[in-house]
C-alpha cells in the first residue's frame, strides 16, 4: 500500500513538473522599438495560437542606446530570454562573452544558407548563435512617371545606365539621381557597396579580401571608385551638403528620377510617394555579365545563454527559422527580405521585384563588415570618406584604393 501511495506520488510530480514544463513566458531584447505593433499584433499572436503553454514579450530599446542597455541587463542577469541580434562582431563579441547560446544544434538552421548565416557564426563558421531573419538588399529605385515621360528603359548595362543620366540631366524636369555626401555612408553604402559587387564578383572577392589573396589596390576593388566618379554630375547642385533625409524627400516628393537605395526604405516611400515606383538591381559592365547583389544581412535572433526558458525558447526559434514566420514578417515589413531558404510569397510590388533579383543574381554581403573593420583604422567608415572622395572627385580611385590599402595593412596580419 506504501508503494502505490508512493507511486501515485511519484506519478503526481511528475504530471505537474511536466505542465510546469510546457509553461514559459520569454521575453525578446530588441533595438526595432519601430517594429513592435507588428510583433504584438502579428507575430507573437500567431506564435502563441501554435504553442499555447509558452507567452511572449517583445520588450524593444532604443535602437542608438541597445548594444550599451543590452550589455547592462547581461552582465546583471537581468536580460530576456531572447536576443535580437545585429550582424557580425556585436554579436560575435557577445557569444564569445559567453551571452548567446550555440544554436548549431537546431535542425530548423538547416533552412539558410551560408550566406544567410556568417553573419551570425563565429570566424570558422563551427558555430552558429543566432537565427537569421531578414536581409536588405541594395539597388536603385526610380520613378516609373519620369522615366515613361522621358522614353528611358529601365539599364541592365553601366552604359545604359548613364546615358538614362545624361537624357534626364539634358531634359532638365528631374535631378537625375538623389544622393548626398554630407552623412558620407550613403556614398559608400548604396555606392560603392551597390555597384562594387559587380566588379569583385561578391562573394568570391570578399572572401580572397578577407584571406588576403586579393587586395584594395587591385583592379576590381579600385574600379568602384571610378564609377562614382562619374555620379557627381548627375547628383544636383549642392549635394555635398546633401543629408540623407534630403536626399529622401527630393526623391519622393517626385524632384529626382533614381534613388540609389536600399530595400528598407520601401515601406516609408509607398507612405510618402504619390507617384509608381519601380527597381533595377546595379547595372552589369557588359551585357550577359553574371550580375551580384549586396544582400545583406540585417537581423538575426539569439539565445540568451542565462536563460532559465531554454526549452521553450529553442521552441520559438525553430519557428522563426519556418516559413509561416517569414511570410508574416516579410509581408509586415516589405523591404526586409526573410532569409530562409524556403521562397515567401511577398504582396508589396516593389518588395517582389527587388527580391526577385535573388533568381537572378548571385547574392553576397557588404564588403567591410565581416572581420575587416576590426581594427583601426576602421575600414568600414574609411570606406564612406573614400566613396565620397571618389564623387567629389578629390582624390583618384587608385590613391584611394592604396589608402585603403595602408590602412588594412596596418592592423590586419592577411594583409601584411
Amino acid at each position: 500500500m506504501k508503494r502505490k501511495v508512493l507511486c501515485l506520488a511519484l506519478m503526481s510530480t511528475a504530471l505537474v513538473t511536466s505542465a510546469y514544463a510546457q509553461e514559459a513566458t520569454l521575453t525578446i531584447e530588441s533595438w526595432r522599438n519601430d517594429d513592435l505593433a507588428l510583433w504584438q499584433d502579428k507575430i507573437i499572436p500567431a506564435f502563441e495560437a501554435e504553442h499555447p503553454g509558452i507567452k511572449v514579450v517583445f520588450s524593444p530599446s532604443a535602437p542608438a542606446e541597445y548594444n550599451a542597455v543590452l550589455n547592462s541587463k547581461l552582465e546583471a542577469g537581468s536580460a530576456g530570454d531572447l536576443i535580437t541580434c545585429r550582424p557580425f562582431d556585436a554579436s560575435l563579441a557577445l557569444y564569445e562573452g559567453g551571452h548567446l547560446t550555440d544554436l548549431s544544434d537546431l535542425e530548423a538552421m538547416g533552412n539558410f544558407s551560408d550566406v544567410a548565416k556568417s553573419a551570425w557564426q563565429t570566424d570558422d563558421g563551427s558555430a552558429s548563435f543566432c537565427v537569421p531573419m531578414a536581409s536588405v538588399i541594395h539597388g536603385f529605385i526610380y520613378n516609373k512617371d519620369a522615366f515613361n515621360e522621358l522614353g528611358i528603359e529601365v539599364p541592365t548595362t553601366e552604359a545604359e545606365f548613364f546615358a538614362a543620366l545624361d537624357k534626364i540631366k539634358e531634359d532638365g524636369t528631374y535631378i537625375p539621381m538623389a544622393m548626398g555626401t554630407n552623412d558620407q555612408w550613403e556614398a559608400a553604402t548604396m555606392g560603392y557597396n551597390n555597384i562594387g559587387p559587380n566588379y569583385w564578383k561578391g562573394e568570391e572577392g570578399r572572401l580572397a579580401l578577407i584571406k588576403g589573396e586579393q587586395k584594395l589596390t587591385d583592379p576590381q576593388w579600385v574600379a568602384p571608385y571610378a564609377t562614382l566618379a562619374k555620379w557627381g554630375p548627375y547628383l544636383g547642385d549642392g549635394y555635398e551638403a546633401q543629408t540623407y533625409p534630403d536626399s529622401q524627400n527630393l526623391f519622393t516628393l517626385g524632384r529626382a528620377a533614381i534613388y540609389p537605395a536600399g530595400s528598407w526604405e520601401i515601406s516609408g516611400f509607398n507612405t510618402q510617394a504619390d507617384f509608381e515606383m519601380g527597381a533595377f538591381k546595379p547595372p552589369v559592365q557588359n551585357a550577359g555579365d553574371t550580375c551580384y547583389i549586396s544582400d545583406h544581412t540585417d537581423i538575426g535572433i539569439g539565445l540568451n545563454a542565462a536563460s532559465e526558458n531554454q526549452e521553450a525558447a529553442r521552441t520559438f526559434l525553430a519557428w522563426v527559422a519556418s516559413p509561416e514566420f517569414a511570410s508574416i514578417f516579410g509581408n509586415a515589413l516589405p523591404g526586409f527580405f526573410p532569409l530562409s531558404s524556403t521562397p515567401v510569397e511577398l504582396e508589396d510590388p516593389l518588395a517582389k521585384e527587388i527580391v526577385g533579383w535573388r533568381d537572378e543574381c548571385e547574392s553576397t554581403i557588404r564588403s567591410t563588415y565581416q572581420i575587416l573593420s576590426r581594427g583601426t583604422p576602421n575600414l568600414e567608415n574609411e570606406t564612406w570618406g573614400a566613396s565620397v572622395a571618389a564623387i567629389k572627385g578629390a582624390e583618384s580611385p587608385e590613391a584611394l584604393g592604396q589608402k585603403l590599402q595602408d590602412g588594412l595593412a596596418s592592423w590586419y596580419a592577411p594583409h601584411q
